[in-house]
């Protein structure tokens, strides 16, 4: 028998589990409510990890999805420093690292994802870092401001770590496997455009190379050696390559994993177990939006969005999940980037306004349909790509129209 039973169970600490715990309670949900995840913290948000907060510009406080008083008025009991080890869904009970066994009604699994770690000679030294807690943010500030470091990777984290750390007064480099940064997911026109942006502020940028292995003094990193040989002096290190999704306990409960790693979902987010949901970083979902194809996406917004679909379905409205997904990226106050739509492959890219100056848009197109678009200035062009991302129309013979503008899009 469980130790006791609870009407949802909400496994994740993350912004899904948060946003899930909130719309329960605003859409009229009276049972009990009990949300775990291993941080130390409640739900809070990630993006100034490598931001506002690893630049001191915003408090720990400033970082929480909700202040710790609220989940008293919503009778929300929030257990931190716990994790599921075991998930029965046939009892339909949940077994805690604290030696609670909590019995459930309904479930969601938002267990998020684990940062890639690199294995290489060296890789044990002290003054490496990774980067996806407040935690590793603190220490990331306490070791390397003022100091030389290198940043491995060429995406989001890397590379807004570059950025704040360079506002901290460090002298950054940034190693990567791309040509160009965050060109894999943005193309080389964007690509270009951000990387000025960074070597504009003195950040060196060491593309078409690949870390080889650190090498130190006295336990500590000293120095990055590139397979290229590169030979980098750094006081510390940042590795930022991607992240995987945490799908540990789902796969002990035996639920439904898809090609791309993530949890088999339908379009409401439910799993191959009824009453049992997931969201964020390890959902796979059938994309109402998307023609009913498989998406997982690896983004804050995306995981909030999903915690309230979640939330509503868990109450029976049946609601497919149709939100299309949105996310940012800031490079210090020097770029800021929007995009919406999943991570796209295209054929063709539609540059509407002014590369030069800074304020433009990219939509991407397969096959004469808008699979996504990324905006720097010019934000307002988004709401027209959502519009044009979910049209069962093609785009094939106005593509020029796009880029010019002279033409209003909300014609298009």
């Amino acid at each position: 028998m469980p130790d006791r039973r609870v009407e949802y169970l909400l496994i994740g600490g993350g912004l899904a589990a948060g946003n899930c715990a909130r719309w329960l309670r605003e859409a009229g949900a009276d049972g009990s409510v009990v949300l775990i995840g291993r941080e130390p913290d409640p739900p809070y948000n990630r993006p100034p990890c490598s931001k506002a907060y690893l630049q001191g510009k915003e408090s720990r406080p400033d970082t929480m999805f909700r202040p710790a008083e609220w989940y008293e008025e919503q009778q929300v009991e929030v257990l931190t420093r716990v994790s599921a080890m075991k998930l029965d869904l046939g009892a339909r009970t949940a077994t805690l690292s604290n030696r609670q066994e909590l019995g459930f009604d309904k479930a969601l699994v938002a267990t998020g994802a684990n940062v890639k770690r690199l294995n290489v000679p060296g890789c044990e030294l002290d003054g490496i870092h990774y980067l996806r807690t407040l935690g590793n943010s603190d220490a990331i500030r306490s070791d390397a401001s003022g100091k030389r470091v290198v940043l491995i990777g060429g995406s989001y984290i890397a590379s807004e770590a570059a950025a704040s750390l360079t506002e901290l007064g460090s002298s950054c480099s940034l190693v990567m496997l791309e040509s160009l940064v965050l060109s894999r997911t943005f193309g080389e026109l964007a690509g270009r455009f951000l990387q000025s942006r960074l070597e504009e502020h003195g950040i060196a940028v060491y593309g078409d190379d690949e870390l080889d292995r650190f090498e130190g003094a006295d336990g500590r990193v000293t120095r990055v050696v590139t397979k290229a040989g590169r030979e980098l002096d750094a006081d510390a290190v940042v590795i930022g390559v991607g992240a995987v999704p945490d799908v540990m306990l789902a796969r002990s409960a035996g639920l439904e994993l898809g090609p791309s790693g993530g949890v088999v979902l339908d379009a409401c987010l439910q799993t191959s177990t009824p009453g049992v949901y997931a969201a964020g970083d390890i959902a796979e979902y059938q994309s109402v939006v998307h023609g009913g194809r498989r998406l997982r996406i690896e983004h804050w917004d995306v995981a909030f969005n999903q915690g309230k679909t979640a939330a509503l379905n868990m109450l029976g409205h049946d609601q497919p999940h149709d939100v299309v997904p949105y996310f940012f990226s800031d490079l210090s106050d020097w770029a800021s980037l929007e995009y919406v739509g999943p991570a796209a492959e295209w054929d063709t890219e539609v540059v509407r306004g002014s590369v030069d100056d800074g304020e433009f848009t990219v939509f991407y197109l397969q096959d004469g349909q808008l699979a996504a678009a990324l905006s720097i200035g010019r934000s307002d062009d988004l709401e027209h790509a959502r519009r044009l991302i979910v049209s069962p129309t093609g785009l094939q013979d106005r593509v020029d129209e796009l880029g010019d503008l002279s033409t209003d899009l909300a014609a298009i």
